[in-house]
């Protein structure tokens, strides 16, 4: 989910490129701006489900949803909790309703 939400932001900020600096056309923030909408509020669900999941502290939340913000910064935080054993399948527990 942290590629794709860093994927269609990046076609989002080229879509706005080629609307606000080339002004040659706004289909790139037609097609990508609702995409990249949807993904990241995916990226937010899949990361709240995760920190419950995989049981992490409030810091740890609160910096995965802070990276969906700067472009590309959610592949850096899917690598970081990674490294540091943040998404360790012994971690893990059964999440009930």
């Amino acid at each position: 989910m942290a590629i794709a939400e860093a994927l269609s932001w990046t076609g989002l900020l080229i879509g706005m490129f080629v609307k606000w600096i080339l002004a040659t056309s706004e289909l790139g923030v037609q097609v990508m701006g609702p995409i990249h909408g949807a993904l990241f509020v995916a990226y937010v669900v899949v990361t709240l489900w995760t920190a419950r999941l995989f049981r992490w502290d409030l810091r740890t939340v609160v910096i995965g949803l802070l990276a969906s913000i700067p472009p590309l910064t959610t592949i850096w935080f899917e690598r970081h909790a990674g490294a540091t054993g943040r998404l360790d399948p012994a971690r893990a527990r059964a999440v009930t309703g």
